[in-house]
């Protein structure tokens, strides 16, 4: 599963359980990332901190206007004749706000931010600052709450996606139903002018969904994705669904992880790291002590945020 705490009153069950430490909405500064969680992932501390585009990409200020914290690359595995794409490296900073008006001022390279929920005038500031912008949408899961939830046919609806109100898990294996709609969600993302993608519940076969949903169901499901953000130049994140890491880390080209280090899975990440592709990482739980050395030994980009993500970061 996936957490977006504060989106459609979907608090619930695991605040009472995940209360999450308070601090200044100020950062103390971006240091060394840290190790990360199970369920997102995100940029991490192997050379220099600021470095968010590809290898041969020259590192600018991220403060500036003019900085671009990574140059569109084709990589392996661009379709031919589709547009390049940018690529985030191990040791990107990044900030992750899904609820509440985005703080366009939190200083780091990468912002992750609700694809339905912000317009192309805010991506178009946030580059104006020199950031890239990756787009959150749910993929695994129906919410009653989005502007294209009609187009879900009921029959492709399973179970309730437990402590989140108004979602129900999806039938992967119906790619012939659901990929137009998914790629009208990608395609939203790149009208508004995101760099990539974030789709959410991407392990739906290790849930009860209600569907026999299998982990083949899910590797097509997952690289089904990839395909339609690739088509349209945007880079993709591969959202927890750690156990299949071996088989989709040459698809995705970075990871979101949430809690790996609670639940002492980070190491199932490395393979993101030393393919030169960055783990943006957070945690709930945990004071940044408690996981921040792992994140920089494994080059995990790392941050505790409060449940509801809402501007508040405290990075390693």
């Amino acid at each position: 599963m996936t957490r977006r705490w504060g989106r459609a009153g979907a608090l619930a069950v695991a605040l009472a359980l995940l209360a999450g430490c308070s601090s200044s909405s100020s950062e103390p500064g971006d240091e060394a990332p840290e190790a990360g969680a199970e369920r997102t992932a995100r940029p991490g501390a192997t050379g220099t901190p600021d470095a968010s585009g590809t290898a041969d990409t020259p590192s600018a200020s991220p403060g500036s206007p003019s900085a671009s914290p990574g140059a569109p690359s084709a990589s392996p595995g661009t379709p031919s004749g589709a547009p390049a794409r940018w690529r985030p490296r191990p040791g990107t900073r990044w900030q992750w706000q899904l609820d509440g008006t985005v703080d366009t001022s939190v200083d780091v390279p990468v912002y992750d931010i609700d694809g339905f929920e912000n317009s192309a005038d805010t991506v178009a500031e946030l580059h104006a600052r020199g950031r890239k912008v990756i787009c959150y949408v749910n993929a695994g899961a129906w919410e009653d709450f989005r502007p294209d939830q009609a187009k879900f046919p009921s029959a492709l609806r399973g179970r309730k996606n437990k402590g989140w109100n108004g979602e129900k898990w999806l039938d992967i294996r119906r790619l012939d139903v659901l990929r137009p709609i998914m790629a009208g969600r990608m395609e939203m993302c790149r009208q508004k002018g995101f760099d990539a993608v974030e789709p959410d519940l991407t392990e739906g076969f290790r849930n009860d969904t209600g569907f026999p949903l299998t982990a083949g169901h899910q590797l097509a499901f997952n690289r089904m994705l990839v395909e339609l953000a690739h088509e349209r130049g945007l880079a993709i994140g591969l959202k927890n669904d750690l156990d299949q890491i071996p088989e989709l880390v040459r698809d995705f080209d970075f990871a979101v992880n949430e809690q790996c280090a609670q639940y002492k899975e980070c190491e199932k990440l490395v393979p993101f790291v030393q393919g030169d592709k960055a783990v943006f990482h957070v945690e709930y739980d945990l004071e940044p002590g408690a996981f921040c050395g792992t994140a920089k030994r494994l080059g995990l980009s790392s941050m505790q945020k409060k449940l509801d993500l809402d501007a508040w970061r405290r990075p390693c």
